[in-house]
């Protein structure tokens, strides 16, 4: 059956229900059909032992928290046997905040305390994204490893200085890609990938929308980086990076991790600054096509969370098999439930809903095992500096967008 141009579509059908025609016509013509429960799961993951304790520990510190991330990255560390010594804030309110969180670290008056102190085997950081590479490197030709919040880098330049210090001193450079290494559904779905659950991967689609500010209201967490006033350093796109090479950093680390590749290009990346006339150079909304050796790669970030959502985000991972995909809801199941970590996955077999709030987050204890056993089973070094390096250079070649208001 053709329905012509000039017949409105909705009005038609309007009609047919009416006339009672709708009920004798099959389901399969208006694209509707009915499920085959046998071949549809819905699981909980089992409860594991996230109170195992830790097989090994080490003494680390914190030496700048411009950004809150620096409660979640602390969080993993002693999670993982890590024993908090000392602490250094440059901000006051950061800083007393921190002290009130955290009682048992030494609050020091300067970086040199922390870089100076013989005991501290790792050093933690999220001051202003630009000067993150500088601190890094500096900590690793003192003798110790370093965890950045992301992003990690943000120039060319600081990544070729990280990489040479990194051959120099054989210590670590981790970056903090949160939005894989410590979300449960992001992490269920790496397993599911790597047990071929839909067969080859073929490519990433991250849907990153963020919100400027974010009240703290039902149970939220008070320490979400919109949950505070913005400072002054987050609109200026020189010191915190622009927003393919920040909030970009989580989208491609997942790219290379989910897809295997060990080569990537950027092939096509656009930003602009949709509305926030306010602050010139901010951007609110940026894309980027990528192309890697194993798999393909797309990535929206933007500033658009709205006030209506009960989290900072509706960050979405959709991964493209041969065989299948998954799904991850991450934050929220927008209309159904407030609770992330939301994995769907489709393959020739089954259709499975699975709930990953069980999963237990392996970061933390893998990589204080990494300190201490000089490898690299958190995170791969070369893999997260590559995530750096794409999404530097997403950032350098973008194209600036003006949309016609």
């Amino acid at each position: 059956m053709t329905i012509g141009n000039g017949v409105n579509r909705r009005g038609f059908l309007k009609a047919m229900s009416g006339a009672g025609v709708m009920s004798t016509l099959p389901e399969a013509m208006f694209g509707l059909y009915a499920a085959d429960p046998s071949n549809i799961i819905h699981e909980v993951v089992p409860g594991q032992d996230a109170e195992a304790k830790p097989k090994y520990s080490i003494r680390f510190s914190v030496c700048g928290m411009s950004h809150d991330h620096i409660y979640g990255m602390v969080g993993a560390v002693l999670r993982g046997g890590g024993v908090l010594v000392a602490a250094y804030g440059a901000e006051p309110d950061k800083a007393a905040a921190f002290a009130k969180a955290f009682p048992q670290a030494k609050m020091v008056e300067s970086e040199e305390e922390i870089l100076n102190d013989p005991s501290t085997q790792l050093v933690l950081s999220s001051t202003i994204p630009n000067r993150r590479a500088p601190l890094g490197i500096e900590v690793m030709k003192r003798g110790k490893d370093y965890l950045s919040d992301k992003p990690g880098v943000t120039t060319l330049a600081q990544l070729a200085e990280v990489r040479q210090t990194i051959t120099e001193t054989k210590r670590i450079y981790a970056i903090m890609y949160s939005e894989r290494l410590e979300v449960k559904g992001a992490v269920k779905a790496g397993e599911l990938v790597k047990s071929g659950a839909i067969g080859r991967v073929i490519q990433t689609i991250n849907i990153a929308p963020h919100q400027i500010f974010q009240p703290v209201k039902n149970g939220s967490d008070p320490h979400a980086g919109g949950a505070s006033q913005r400072p002054d350093w987050f609109w200026e796109p020189e010191l915190y990076g622009g927003i393919l090479c920040d909030i970009g950093s989580h989208q491609v680390d997942q790219f290379l991790y989910y897809t295997g590749s060990t080569e990537a290009d950027v092939v096509a990346s656009q930003i602009a600054n949709v509305n926030h006339p306010q602050h010139p150079k901010f951007q609110d909304f940026g894309d980027m096509m990528l192309r890697g050796n194993y798999g393909l790669g797309y990535v929206r970030l933007d500033w658009f969370t709205p006030d209506a959502l009960d989290t900072w985000g509706d960050g979405r991972l959709f991964i493209l098999g041969t065989e299948g995909y998954i799904e991850v809801r991450k934050y929220i199941n927008v209309g159904v439930s407030k609770s992330g970590n939301n994995l769907f996955l489709v393959n020739k077999g089954e259709q499975r809903y699975i709930d990953c709030n069980n999963v237990v987050l392996p970061f933390g204890a893998q990589f204080v095992s990494d300190i201490v056993n000089r490898t690299h089973t958190a995170q791969d070094q070369t893999q997260c500096l590559l995530a750096a390096e794409l999404v530097i250079k997403a950032q350098t070649k973008a194209q600036i967008v003006h949309l016609e208001s």
